[in-house]
């Protein structure tokens, strides 16, 4: 186990140890799979090659350097995914956030407890956008900015009280995380379209952490092949990260976000509504993904915060910082 030479058999014994009870005081739960994820994607550094694993580095998005750090293109990557449990209907929440909380809704796979799970090993390839703090903690204090969180958290509210989920206010991820989350599925609908990948073969993973927040800040999107076939694995998302590449993807990619098929109902549509849904301007003409693709299950989408729509003006955060530095 090459991954063990530098540690003795004393400090693996004692991570073992506290792994088993409960990660150390204060962490109740598993710990965030992202914190890990994200250190190593933002280290300047150079990350160690391993057969898994293997990124590199090239210039913002072109066109894009006022809001986005370096690109990191994943040559390599591996996700590991495990069948836990499922339900019927409807969804009970959402397993990749850290605060998920379990609901006892779902169904288990086996009567009595199970001593192993069945898991699949995805391998493939990936780019990472990484925001520049500052040019987004000037958008997400603005006044706009903050009058749209305010609806959002409204049915954010409604959304968990219809479902009986408590505390109704809990959990919310906020504006910064409307933002990247747009941006991620005005992405991949571009991509599928421009380049021969399904839409469905392509995931987002989102690092998103206000200032305020334990190892905060975090502002990044990665958008990876996930699929189980051959597709993902031909460099073609690799090559899609390069600075021209990318920035002519983006904003072709923001321009389809200014008009939708279905306007003005889409762009004139408000998150505050029954609690049936927590999303703004979009629908599955303009920025819905399939669910597969999405962290949050399309929801906390709004085209607005990207660019300019007919209903929605003077917010989008690249129309007001991209522009401007141009």
């Amino acid at each position: 186990m090459p991954a063990f030479v530098g540690f003795t058999a004393e400090q693996v014994w004692e991570l073992i140890q506290a792994k088993k009870q409960g990660y150390g005081e204060g962490s109740p739960g598993e710990p965030d799979l992202k914190i890990p994820e994200w250190e190593v994607l933002i280290q300047r550094g150079p990350v160690p090659v391993t057969k898994d694993f293997k990124i590199s580095r090239v210039a913002p998005p072109q066109g894009f350097a006022a809001v986005f750090e370096e690109t990191v293109l994943l040559e390599r990557v591996r996700e590991v995914r495990a069948l836990l449990a499922f339900t019927r209907i409807e969804s009970k929440g959402d397993f990749a956030d850290a605060a998920y909380v379990d609901d006892g809704r779902e169904t288990p796979l086996s009567r009595q407890p199970p001593e192993w799970l069945p898991t699949s090993e995805v391998r493939g390839e990936g780019v990472f956008l990484r925001f520049k703090e500052s040019a987004l903690q000037a958008w997400e204090t603005s006044s706009a900015a903050k009058s749209l969180e305010r609806e959002f958290f409204e049915a954010h509210q409604k959304w968990r009280r219809m479902r009986k989920i408590e505390p109704a206010g809990g959990g919310f991820p906020g504006i910064r995380y409307i933002l990247i989350h747009s941006l991620a599925h005005a992405l991949i609908r571009q991509i599928s379209l421009e380049c021969g990948y399904t839409a469905a073969s392509l995931r987002e993973r989102i690092y998103c952490r206000t200032v305020g927040q334990d190892t905060g800040p975090m502002a990044g999107v990665m958008i990876y092949t996930a699929a189980s076939d051959s597709e993902g694995t031909l460099g073609g998302l690799v090559d899609l990260g390069r600075p021209v590449s990318m920035g002519r993807h983006l904003q072709q990619a923001l321009e389809a976000m200014r008009v939708c098929a279905s306007d003005p109902l889409c762009a004139e549509h408000v998150p505050t509504g029954d609690g049936r849904g927590i999303h703004a301007a979009c629908c599955h003409a303009c920025l819905f993904a399939p669910e597969t693709s999405c962290e949050k299950g399309n929801r906390y989408l709004d085209r607005t915060t990207l660019v300019e729509t007919f209903a929605g003006k003077g917010i989008g955060f690249f129309d007001l910082l991209v522009h401007h530095a141009q």
